[in-house]
C-alpha cells in the first residue's frame, strides 16, 4: 500500500518530550537489545504487554517516556528472529495525535545511529501476522478462520468492512473489535485503514462472498485507483443571506498525507465584481484563480482543502504545519490582495474536525 505517501522531511521543531525521549532512547537502547535478545522470562504469561522479552522496569520507562510526549501515545516493539527490530509509537486511530507521532519519528536517528533499528509514527501492514495466534485476555484467536465480507463505496473512497470470526459467539464485543482492528492494520497498515476503510462491523455468521484479510490490499487498491490525483467535489446552496453560493472540496484529502498540518487556516477573501446574486465575475474570476494558484504551491507545509464562494466573499480553508514558517507567508499573500482587505484567521484543529461539514 502507501498510496499517497510523501517522503519526510526534518521537522524544524521538536518538542522538549520528544527531544528527551530520543536522548533516553541512545542510552537505553543497548539494554533493550539485550532484553530482547534473552527473550521473555519462563514464567511470563504469553502476550502480556507490548514489547515481549523486556523486563518490566524497561517496560515502565518506555511508557513512561512516550507518555510523557503525549498521554494518548501506544508503543509497541517489533522484529524476532531475523526481522529488523522496530519501535512504533502510535495514536491508536485517533487522528488528533497523527501529527505528535510524525514529530517523534521524525526526530528520530537515521543511518548508522539508529543502530539497525526502524521507527514507524503508525502501526505498519504485516500480513504474516494473519497466519498467527492472537491472544487477548483469556482467549485464543486463529487468524486464519478470519473471513471479511468487503462492500465497496465508490462515492465515498471507501471499503466498509464486516469481520467474522466463529469464536466471536463466545467473546464480548470489546474483543470481537479489537480482532477486527488487529486484523485491519495487519493487512494494511494503520494509515492506510484510516484512509480508505469506512464502516466496520462485526458479523457472527460468515458474510456472504466473505474473503481473506490477505485479500484486503487489492480491493483497497482498485477503491483508490481513481483518486491517485487530486480532484474536487462542487456543490451549490445559500448564503446565510439567502443568495447563492458554492462549496468546492477537495476529495479524498486524507489527514494521513499531510500529518504536520494540525493548524486549521481560513482567509476569507472579498471580490469587488460580482453579478446580481453576488456570484464574482471577471477581472475578480481571474485574480481569485491566481489566488488559489498560489496557495496550491505550498508543498506539504499546507493543503488547500475546501473553498466556499458567496455573498462578495470567498473562504479558503486550508491546514498547515504551524512549524514551517508559512502562515507568516499566508498573511503576506493575503495582504498583497488588492479587491479589500482579506483576513487570516486560525484555530488549533489537529483531527480536521472542521472538514466534518464537507464530508461525503
Amino acid at each position: 500500500m502507501g498510496i499517497f505517501r510523501r517522503p519526510r522531511e526534518a521537522s524544524a521543531v521538536v518538542p522538549p518530550a520528544i527531544s528527551e525521549f530520543w536522548e533516553w532512547w541512545a542510552q537505553a537502547r543497548p539494554t533493550i537489545e539485550a532484553s530482547l535478545a534473552a527473550g521473555p522470562e519462563p514464567d511470563a504469561p504469553e502476550a502480556a504487554v507490548p514489547g515481549e522479552g523486556l523486563s518490566a522496569e524497561t517496560i515502565e520507562e518506555l511508557s513512561r517516556r512516550v507518555h510523557k510526549i503525549h498521554s494518548g501515545l501506544q508503543w509497541e516493539i517489533g522484529g524476532a528472529d531475523d526481522r529488523t527490530s522496530s519501535l512504533t509509537v502510535t495514536g491508536g486511530g485517533d487522528p488528533g495525535l497523527r501529527g505528535v507521532t510524525e514529530r517523534w519519528v521524525r526526530a528520530a536517528p537515521t543511518g548508522g545511529a539508529a543502530g539497525g533499528w526502524r521507527f514507524h509514527p503508525a502501526r505498519q501492514a504485516d500480513p504474516e501476522m494473519l497466519s498467527q495466534d492472537l491472544v487477548l485476555g483469556d482467549h485464543e484467536f486463529d487468524l486464519e478462520y478470519v473471513r471479511l465480507g468487503m462492500r465497496a463505496d465508490t462515492d465515498r473512497a471507501r471499503v466498509h468492512i464486516s469481520a467474522y470470526h466463529p469464536d466471536f459467539l463466545f467473546v464480548a464485543e470489546d474483543q470481537q473489535l479489537q480482532v477486527a482492528l488487529n486484523v485491519l492494520y495487519w493487512a494494511l497498515g494503520e494509515d492506510d485503514v484510516a484512509r480508505w476503510i469506512g464502516e466496520v462491523t462485526i458479523a457472527t455468521e460468515a458474510p456472504i462472498d466473505s474473503l481473506a484479510p490477505s485479500v484486503l490490499p487489492v480491493v483497497v487498491e482498485q477503491v483508490a485507483e481513481p483518486f491517485a490525483e487530486p480532484a474536487w467535489l462542487t456543490g451549490e446552496g445559500r448564503t446565510p443571506r439567502g443568495h447563492p453560493a458554492r462549496l468546492g472540496a477537495r476529495f479524498p484529502l486524507h489527514r494521513q498525507d499531510y500529518p504536520l498540518c494540525d493548524l486549521h487556516v481560513a482567509i476569507t477573501v472579498p471580490y469587488a465584481n460580482s453579478n446580481p446574486d453576488r456570484l464574482p465575475v471577471e477581472p475578480s474570476a481571474g485574480a481569485l484563480r491566481a489566488f488559489e494558484k498560489k496557495l496550491t504551491k505550498l508543498g506539504d507545509r499546507a493543503v488547500l482543502a475546501v473553498r466556499e464562494t458567496g455573498d462578495g466573499l470567498r473562504v479558503f480553508h486550508l491546514y498547515a504545519d504551524p512549524d514551517s514558517g508559512v502562515i507568516s507567508e499566508l498573511d503576506q499573500l493575503a495582504a498583497g490582495w488588492p479587491e479589500g482587505k482579506a483576513k487570516v484567521a486560525s484555530t488549533a484543529d489537529p483531527a480536521w474536525k472542521a472538514l466534518a461539514p464537507y464530508q461525503p
